[in-house]
């Protein structure tokens, strides 16, 4: 599988299987993490990380503090595609890692970013 970062008019192919996309809350300025997979039917949550608690971030029923973070697993299906929206009025934008490294998405303002399965991948299972 491969994850497509679509931004500003440009692609990014990453041929990866999973990765990790975290990000500072604008308002408490406390640190969030999910783990993602890139799978057949999108993208799928497997793991969300929340660095303490606060104003709209109330760890949810079932999450576990472990080493100073909240734990749980997000009962949401695979997803189509993920919109992150560039405001500018965060400390920083998203941080998305794989195996391989990591890079900074949308630091400043500007239009949206989307995270989404590879066309390519899915056409070559269609055959």
């Amino acid at each position: 599988m491969s994850l497509c970062i679509l931004a500003a008019g440009k692609s990014v192919t990453l041929g990866v299987a999973a990765f990790t996309l975290s990000w500072t809350h604008s308002v408490e300025r406390t640190r969030w993490e999910e783990d993602w997979k890139v799978t057949p039917s999108g993208l799928q949550v497997v793991e969300a990380r929340i660095k303490g608690s606060g104003a709209g971030m109330e760890p949810p029923e079932g999450a576990v503090l472990k080493d100073g973070w909240w734990a749980y697993s997000p009962k949401v299906g695979p997803q189509p595609r993920l919109v992150l929206a560039a405001s500018g009025a965060t400390a920083g934008g998203w941080t998305l890692c794989t195996s391989q490294d990591c890079r900074e998405l949308g630091k400043a303002a500007g239009g949206a970013i989307v995270l989404q399965p590879c066309v390519a991948d899915r056409l070559s299972r269609l055959r």
